[in-house]
């Protein structure tokens, strides 16, 4: 836990970098395997690093990027985020993790910096947005997949795009899910600066050194006068978001789009809507749980199971919806009486 007057010599990362030289902090996510993807670890990392440099006086400016040149950030890290899904509950609170850091991120009172020097995926475009300002070389990629992988982009992109490009070209990100170059992404005001790769550290330099020699007093009330949108919207949906997002984890179109990312294969979409024009269900899993074994009584069967999961006998499952329903019927009296 940093303290007052801690250097950037007495604090130790395992999935970040962090240094303070000539009053600006650098906050590198140093995962370059997983494409400085974001696991557990790297949240409560960055809201450390964030912490320390808060409280350091010899801080002025927070600069936030990745390690090597090959991403920013790709987002959250898919293989841990496939195991929480199996525990929706610990989801919650690996989700309650990033929002703490966002958190933290937009109410730093120092101004800070998105130095994107690679691919910019998901949650690395949350990242992004919260900082104050960004500068983009000029092969990088912008790209949001919440639709196209089964989810939602809610910890920052949701609710901070349409105040930075405006609600149609939000909406046009979103539900695209294109890719944006960085000529597009500057043009539309995602970013703030577009140079070539060669020149991007000397670029956040001299940006960081106008900052520096602005008064810090006076920094702080202006991130927060204009950070009073951003707030406002924050406040009334990000716990909401991680309430949906827990929920959700673990539906058929949030393990399909995670299976098809780790499998190198596109989303089967088309069946998840073959499947609701036909009335089988798409939000379950083998089908509704409603049927009921009438052999061993097991409730709660999936409507597509052939044989009870539990005794193995057939079903017969004209019978055993009609059982399942009035079982459900009785929980629910049982539960109100």
């Amino acid at each position: 836990m940093p303290r007052l007057g801690d250097s950037a010599d007495s604090l130790s990362y395992e999935s970040i970098q962090y240094e303070v030289e000539d009053w600006v902090a650098t906050i590198a996510i140093d995962r370059p395997s997983a494409l400085n993807s974001l696991n557990l670890r790297a949240f409560q990392e960055v809201a450390d690093a964030l912490r320390a440099a808060a409280w350091n006086d010899s801080v002025a400016v927070v600069v936030l990027t990745g390690t090597g040149e090959r991403a920013f950030c790709a987002g959250a890290d898919l293989k841990e985020h496939r195991e929480l899904c199996k525990r929706p509950r610990d989801y919650h609170k690996w989700i309650s993790e990033f929002i703490a850091m966002q958190t933290r991120l937009i109410r730093l009172g120092k101004p800070t910096i998105a130095r994107l020097n690679g691919l910019v995926l998901g949650a690395g475009t949350e990242l992004s947005l919260a900082c104050d300002l960004a500068v983009a070389a000029d092969d990088v990629v912008i790209k949001q997949v919440g639709p196209e992988r089964g989810s939602v982009s809610a910890i920052g992109v949701t609710q901070w795009l349409p105040l930075m490009v405006g609600d149609r070209r939000a909406r046009e990100i979103l539900l695209l899910a294109e890719d944006i170059p960085a000529a597009k992404a500057v043009d539309w005001g995602l970013v703030n600066q577009v140079v070539p790769r060669a020149e991007l550290d000397d670029t956040v330099r001299s940006l960081a050194e106008r900052l520096i020699s602005q008064f810090g007093e006076s920094t702080r009330q202006t991130l927060t006068q204009t950070g009073f949108w951003k707030e406002l919207v924050w406040g009334v949906t990000a716990s909401h978001a991680a309430d949906w997002l827990a929920i959700h984890s673990g539906s058929p179109e949030t393990l399909e789009g995670m299976e098809a990312f780790l499998e190198k294969r596109e989303p089967r979409h088309s069946d998840f809507r073959t499947a609701a024009r036909d009335d089988r269900w798409p939000e379950f899993h083998s089908g509704a749980p409603i049927l009921q074994c009438q052999h061993c009584g097991a409730k709660h069967l999936p409507a597509e199971h052939l044989f009870c999961g539990i005794c193995g006998t057939k079903l017969d499952t004209e019978a055993s919806a009609v059982d399942g329903a009035r079982a459900a019927v009785g929980d629910a009296v049982g539960e109100g009486s």
